[in-house]
């Protein structure tokens, strides 16, 4: 079996990071965590400080809060497995489809794989907009590079360290779904997606992402598919 890191991007999820790091231990209790509290200003970072030291956990600390983007490079750069898996803080993606999602890159069928939010998993009915933001930019993404994906915009997504290592990547906030989906295709990997378990929280629940994103989204498919 590969060994496995786990990327945990963290920005003001106190109500949160615990629950979903137990989630992540029930889950997956071998693996490498690593915790990478971006500038959180809400007592996140208190709550990280009385986990240091569990076996298996890195937490790295930015000294202020440069984006999710910037979070998840720093979380590829330290992490030690031959797999990377990202996981959100928050609790809208569920560690119990980790098994799921990584065996295709176990059994050697894929390189990369995306966790699918519109495959036919469970899920909780998210905001309309929000769902038609998503499969324009999937669609977006399809007509750009060739592929027929159904979820671009995932938060969960699966890589051989190999890979993934190997992509400069320049992302800093949201941008960096599909960046890395852009420059993951550029290189011939074919993405192999997964029907997940998706429970989408509210704005006055902590959601982050916003319209501007969606834009920015747009700015980051064309760019990369003419310069890398």
């Amino acid at each position: 079996m590969l060994s496995l890191s786990i990327i945990i991007p963290c920005y003001n999820e106190r109500a949160t990071v615990t629950e979903i790091m137990q989630r992540v231990r029930e889950c997956a209790p071998d693996a490498e965590i690593v915790v990478v509290d971006d500038g959180s200003t809400d007592g996140s970072r208190d709550v990280l400080r009385e986990l240091e030291g569990q076996p298996n956990l890195r937490i790295l600390y930015h000294d202020r809060n440069r984006g999710k983007g910037a979070a998840v490079r720093a979380g590829i750069a330290a992490a030690a497995g031959e797999v990377i898996l990202i996981q959100d803080a928050d609790l809208e993606y569920d560690p119990r489809d980790y098994p799921r999602l990584l065996q295709p890159i176990e059994e050697g069928r894929a390189e990369v794989v995306y966790g699918s939010r519109f495959l036919g998993g469970p899920r909780r009915a998210m905001l309309f907009w929000h769902m038609v933001a998503n499969l324009l930019l999937t669609l977006m993404t399809n007509v750009l590079f060739n592929t027929i994906l159904s979820d671009m915009e995932t938060g969960y997504k699966v890589f051989k360290a190999e890979v993934i290592k190997g992509i400069p990547l320049r992302a800093r906030r949201f941008d960096f779904e599909p960046e890395v989906t852009a420059k993951v295709l550029k290189r011939g990997y074919r993405i192999y997606e997964i029907p997940i378990t998706f429970t989408p929280r509210e704005y006055w629940e902590g959601k982050k992402i916003g319209l501007k994103d969606a834009f920015a989204a747009v700015w980051t498919l064309l760019k990369y598919r003419i310069v890398d």
